[in-house]
């Protein structure tokens, strides 16, 4: 295991006294049995929402527009149709790496719509965690950003009306989550519990200044030490709902199909408890339904609803009162596409969106520079692949190079999760074909990251280099950085069953001139990667002072302002080997 078991034996022994969520469905308690020993009950699953609001932010499904909150809502209130028992929940990543719509108010619009979506549990995600273990919390419990206020100050920030869950989160000290780990709720004489865990590798994900203190522990060993606490309480019925997973062969697969499912999720569900009956997941964005045996090979249902609300999970659990478990044999599940052109939009949607419009009109539509043609991420469909060179990557290279010229910098590296869109060309609300405005700058680099710079020898870069290749286990297994104009390298990696299992850096040159090994070079990364963020671990062993660089951001405005027309930068900065 990855943790001693003294240290786990303390959590758990914690655990035992943590505060718990508990609910009673509408009608649930006190109503008489229904005839018959069997209860059905409906979980409608999402996870990556990542404040999707508007329609024309979230993609397709199979080339048709798919998702947004109108549509989304829509879809839940359609599904319910007809069910007395039905729970909607969530697999993490409700906020963070957000449009601007609702990233430029630190999510909130994100949490009012879900709200408003009657959705009743998450778990926590890796983005939960953007801005810190205190940020969430507030984002749970409600008040206006100690920095920026209140967005509407006769009506304050009110919070989030279901649960979030963060069992596997733990103080380092005291060893006490900073949520719940699991929420109970009854469906006439039965309870079924939900356990919500983040991914054990979110500190490799996060800016480390707003996790200090805390752990991030083994998913199934967290949810299998939970369930004597839940089986001593009388829960039988269990759920997972966790931010890792897999992904389908060949990707991403229909969304309703489980084509050689591969990553993580496979493992997880190797090694958790059989005596758990389901689990809901996500992080992966990447949609799929399956059936997967667990140690004593009994079916369990594990699925993941793509992203953006473009999908739903509808799992139908059947409930036994005699033995208060779910029958797996009788219960089932389903992937829903949320196709706009099949729904009509949820007007307490529309209504939210309309709310915060003005605020997003004066705070977003400015523009700052123009651009020549769509500059892409990497994958086909955009964005889907992390794993290869792509223009928008080097775009934020160049731009940081170009803004920490003063700290004499030679190079710079931008990890391809942090572009979180695509610079489209096609005017998106009548600013102009090419046209970039602040608002489709935010939502393509919107972290708010810090730029440093710091000296690292050649050496140290080409170990940088070979970290591309990710961990065995890993959810991608490769993560292609971006780099500037003068930098170029050969690569050879070898990818076999979703693992990243070797690789090769060669012919390294700056500006013409070999990369010298023992030579120092100053180097600019945002603070995430400076941090050893996405396994980028050598960057975390540098001791030399940091020179502020200022904000990633604002870094990629100036560059847009001072060189427009922008065109895409070329993607032939890295020769990849057969």
């Amino acid at each position: 295991m990855k943790r001693t078991s003294v240290k786990f034996m303390l959590i758990l022994a914690l655990l035992l006294v943590l505060p718990l969520a508990v609910s009673a469905s509408a009608g649930g308690r006190g109503n008489p049995d229904p005839p018959g020993q069997l209860i059905d009950v409906q979980l409608l699953g999402i996870n990556d929402y990542h404040g999707h609001l508007e329609a024309n932010t979230p993609g397709t499904v199979d080339g048709a527009p798919a998702g947004g909150s109108e549509y989304l809502s829509t879809k839940l209130n359609e599904l319910r149709q007809g069910h007395k028992f039905s729970l909607t929940v969530a697999a993490g990543d409700l906020i963070g790496g957000s449009p601007a719509f609702s990233g430029l108010f630190h999510d909130e619009p994100s949490v009012e719509s879900l709200n408003a979506m009657q959705l009743d549990v998450s778990s926590v995600g890796n983005h939960e965690f953007d801005e810190g273990v205190t940020e969430l919390l507030r984002m749970q419990n409600g008040g206006c950003h100690p920095v920026d206020g209140c967005y509407f100050p006769a009506e304050p920030y009110p919070g989030a009306d279901f649960q979030w869950l963060a069992a596997n989160v733990v103080n380092e000290t005291t060893g006490e989550t900073p949520l719940p780990p699991y929420w109970i709720e009854r469906f006439n004489n039965v309870e079924v519990a939900f356990i919500g865990m983040t991914l054990e590798a979110t500190n490799t994900l996060v800016a480390a200044a707003g996790i200090q203190g805390w752990d991030f522990l083994d998913e199934a060993e967290t949810a299998n030490a939970l369930v004597p606490i839940l089986k001593a309480q009388g829960v039988e019925a269990i759920v997972v709902l966790l931010h890792e997973g897999g992904s389908q062969t060949p990707p991403p697969g229909a969304v309703d199909a489980c084509v050689g499912i591969s990553g993580p999720i496979v493992a997880i569900n190797d090694a958790l408890d059989p005596a758990i009956d389901a689990m809901i997941t996500g992080h992966t964005h990447l949609p799929y339904n399956c059936v997967l045996d667990d140690a004593a090979g009994n079916p369990r249902i594990v699925t993941s609803a793509y992203s953006y609300g473009r999908v739903v999970s509808e799992l139908n659990l059947v409930l036994d009162k005699r033995t208060h478990d779910v029958r797996r044999d009788l219960s089932t599940s389903t992937n829903h596409a949320v196709i706009q052109a099949d729904l009509t939009a949820d007007p307490a949607m529309t209504a939210i969106i309309a709310k915060w419009q003005p605020l997003v009109d004066a705070a977003g539509n400015t523009p700052v520079g123009t651009i020549t043609e769509t500059i892409f991420r990497g994958g086909n469909p955009p964005g889907s692949d992390r794993g290869v060179e792509s223009a928008a990557g080097n775009l934020v290279a160049d731009a940081q190079l170009w803004a920490t010229s003063s700290n004499f910098a030679d190079v710079a590296f931008m990890n391809p999760g942090g572009v979180r869109s695509d610079l489209t060309f096609p005017q998106s609300a009548g600013e102009g074909d090419g046209v970039v405005t602040f608002g489709e700058a935010f939502t393509f680099q919107p972290f708010g990251n810090t730029l440093f710079t710091f000296p690292m020898t050649g050496a140290q870069i080409v170990s940088v280099l070979e970290e591309q290749c990710q961990p065995l286990g890993s959810s991608r297994p490769f993560l292609h950085l971006g780099v500037p104009e003068g930098f170029t390298y050969d690569l050879a990696k070898t990818i076999v069953a979703g693992n990243c299992t070797s690789v090769t850096v060669s012919n390294v040159m700056l500006n013409g001139a070999d990369l010298n090994p023992t030579a120092s070079y100053n180097v600019t990364v945002n603070n995430f990667l400076a941090d050893g963020g996405d396994n980028f671990t050598t960057f975390g062993t540098i001791t030399a002072p940091r020179l502020d660089g200022g904000n990633d951001l604002q870094a990629l405005v100036n560059y847009l302002g001072t060189f427009s027309p922008v065109a895409p930068p070329s993607t032939d900065r890295v020769n990849e080997l057969p």
